[in-house]
């Protein structure tokens, strides 16, 4: 039988170049992890909270001279939601609970987002060095992070930022100290795994330097458990961060989930519920969200997974 179907056209250069190849693969991805009901309800809760972070200044006055300090109106303390200018309520002390909510979540994205950076660079670092060097230097690094692996994560980021003082910026410090050493653990194994694949001895056969087998062959096929990582990681720092400002740990009056719950705790018992109702389930949001999606690209980014 003579097939009678036109021919294919060959690839042209630009449709089979590098960048053309990783734009399909990206929207491939992107379309596998959409098709996951529980993982796009995730994305979505992410894009309307970042988007309530982002619009924070339009949508309430920012406070002078600092906006992440809520702003006090003593004459309305314990207002109720619906409260003509306040339209989540009060707290005991007179923060606006809606200014605490939208603010806190610029507060919680800028935290994530400084902590995420930080500790994926230093252990995307320590872990390359140690994975692609080996030997003694293998050794001591990967002995200094079963160390820090041993303490409990809160235990050890309250420790920190206790000795610090009450602080914001120290609660960052405390967590970067802390979430460093998953993603030098993670980079390490993967590296080890990556480096004896027959493309990397080729790579060595021809002549490559190390420095740039590390850069195109070794690290670009490592990075995928630490995106899954830090994305995962984006909803537990807040959780973290927010347990620490619970407890006393930050600025007084500083606009953040962790702080309004504690300002509001108190009043609970007595039926004066918003005050940390609203900011509870803001981290509950965001952290749940996160796992969400971090679940979902695990699912699609890891070959071992059923999902895959």
């Amino acid at each position: 039988m003579v097939d009678t179907a036109a021919p294919r056209e060959p690839l042209t250069r630009t449709e089979s170049g590098p960048l053309a190849v990783r734009l399909r693969r990206a929207g491939e991805l992107t379309r596998e992890v959409l098709r996951n009901p529980t993982t796009l309800m995730g994305l979505i809760v992410i894009v309307t909270l970042i988007s309530l972070a982002f619009l924070a200044p339009l949508l309430t006055e920012p406070n002078r001279p600092d906006a992440y300090q809520m702003p006090r109106d003593w004459g309305a303390t314990n207002a109720p939601p619906g409260t003509p200018g306040h339209l989540l309520g009060t707290t005991s002390t007179g923060g606006d609970v809606l200014y605490g909510v939208l603010w806190g979540a610029r507060t919680s994205l800028r935290m994530s987002l400084i902590v995420v950076g930080v500790t994926m660079t230093v252990g995307t670092i320590m872990g390359s060095i140690a994975g692609f060097i080996g030997g003694k230097v293998d050794e001591f690094i990967m002995r200094i992070v079963d160390v820090l692996l041993a303490i409990p994560e809160l235990i050890f980021a309250l420790a920190i930022a206790a000795v610090l003082g009450p602080s914001f910026a120290n609660i960052i410090f405390a967590l970067s100290v802390v979430f460093w050493v998953k993603y030098a653990r993670i980079i390490r194994g993967q590296i080890i795994h990556v480096k004896h694949n027959e493309y990397v001895d080729s790579a060595r056969v021809i002549g490559d330097s190390k420095l740039n087998i590390y850069r195109k062959d070794v690290l670009p096929n490592s990075v995928t458990p630490v995106v899954v990582q830090a994305t995962l990681d984006m909803g537990n720092i807040v959780l973290v961060g927010a347990t620490l400002s619970f407890i006393g740990l930050a600025e007084a009056g500083l606009a953040e989930w962790g702080v309004l719950v504690s300002e509001g705790q108190a009043g609970i018992s007595s039926g004066r519920w918003w005050a940390s109702t609203f900011p509870g389930a803001m981290v509950f949001l965001w952290a749940l969200a996160f796992n969400l999606l971090g679940d979902g690209l695990r699912d699609v980014l890891d070959p071992r997974t059923g999902g895959r």
